[in-house]
Parts: structure tokens; C-alpha cells; sequence
């Protein structure tokens, strides 16, 4: 009878060993898929896109860039964004809209050509290429481009004038810098489009009262 005890408790002794065993394998791999888990979350989210490039890309779609900054051609529907030129801004080749400019000032009134060109109280001023070119943003630093957008400044540079309507920088403003470096990688990727915009005419500013 004595054996057959020790018998039988040197088999659940041998079967705790087991069960320890066991139990400590899956810890051992839980703490593996845990560590992926949490490498896969310290890695960029874009906001839910696949790509700080897509994010970029949904911004600029979303804040209407290329209702000024890609010019129109006649569709069915009439004028639509010709992506073949997409964010080129106003065509070289295109004149100014024929509008006296200081009966525009004199009315409070702004005019629009294809949305490119504008004319108002401030002048004439026009969509500027957007695309990675040397007429657009090929040199332009990140830093550049967060001013012009965001504080105003033309050509992103300090001691310059600010940026003239239509540009809405005042709203622009309250990008997050995350959103800033998505929009600026999203436009270094698009197709350069080499599209040299006329610079702006700018009315002298109003007399001191």
C-alpha cells in the first residue's frame, strides 16, 4: 500500500512539473506577440492613412488646393480641375482677366479667371505652382513652406510681404505641424510640372486717415 501511495504521488508531482511547463510556453509567446503588438503602435499612424504621403494628399483634397491651384478645362458639366496640370497653378500663357482693376477697388469687388487669377481691391494676384519643379516648390524647405501657409509669409521667408487673396493662410493657420509635413510630403511626390506664374500686381496700399 505504501509504494502504491508513492507511486502515485510521484505521478502528480511529475504531472505538476508538466502543467508548469506547459503554462509557461504560452507566457513566453504571449510576451512575444505583446512586444510586436507594442512596436506595431510606436510606428507612425498618419491618421488612420497608409502613408504621410495619403494623409497629405486627403488634406489637400479636402481644403479645396486645387480649386485654385489647378487650372480648368471645359467638361461636360462645364470648368473642371484639368489633373493633367494638377496644382501648376495659373498657365504662363494666360493673360490677366481684362478687368479694370481700380473700378474692381472702387466697388469692393473680387474677379476670378479659372479661378487662377484673381482681381480686387489688393491687385492681381495668381495660383502659384505647387509641384516639386524649379517653378514651384522644388527648393522649398518644410520650414518655408509652413510659413507661407501658416503665417503668411511669401515664399515661406521672413521680411517678405504677406500672401495675398484669395490665399486663406488666416485659416491655414490652425494646421497641426503633423498635417504640415504631411501636405509638404504629399506635393515633394506629385508630378513636377514646369509652369513659370506670373508674379502679382499689387495695388499701392490705401492712404493713411
Amino acid at each position: 500500500m505504501q509504494k502504491r501511495l508513492t507511486i502515485i504521488a510521484t505521478s502528480v508531482a511529475a504531472s505538476m512539473a508538466v502543467l508548469i511547463a506547459c503554462n509557461q510556453q504560452p507566457a513566453a509567446a504571449g510576451n512575444s506577440v505583446d512586444t510586436s503588438k507594442t512596436a506595431t503602435a510606436a510606428m507612425p499612424a498618419f491618421n488612420g492613412f497608409e502613408s504621410q504621403e495619403k494623409w497629405g494628399e486627403h488634406l489637400v483634397i479636402i481644403t479645396g488646393c486645387n480649386d485654385c491651384h489647378t487650372p480648368k478645362k471645359m467638361g461636360p458639366n462645364g470648368p473642371e480641375p484639368d489633373m493633367s496640370l494638377m496644382l501648376s497653378g495659373h498657365p504662363a500663357q494666360m493673360p490677366p482677366p481684362p478687368i479694370d482693376q481700380k473700378e474692381a477697388a472702387k466697388k469692393g469687388i473680387a474677379v476670378t479667371q479659372d479661378l487662377t487669377a484673381w482681381v480686387g481691391a489688393w491687385g492681381i494676384t495668381y495660383a502659384v505652382n505647387l509641384t516639386p519643379d524649379s517653378t514651384g516648390l522644388g527648393a522649398w524647405t518644410e520650414e518655408q513652406f509652413s510659413k507661407a501657409i501658416r503665417e503668411g509669409k511669401w515664399m515661406g521667408l521672413e521680411n517678405t510681404r504677406p500672401v495675398m487673396p484669395p490665399m486663406p493662410w488666416q485659416d491655414f493657420k490652425n494646421f497641426t505641424d503633423d498635417e504640415v509635413k504631411a501636405i509638404f510630403a504629399y506635393l515633394k511626390s506629385i508630378p513636377a510640372i514646369h509652369n513659370i506664374v506670373p508674379q502679382a500686381v499689387l495695388a499701392p496700399p490705401p492712404p493713411v486717415k
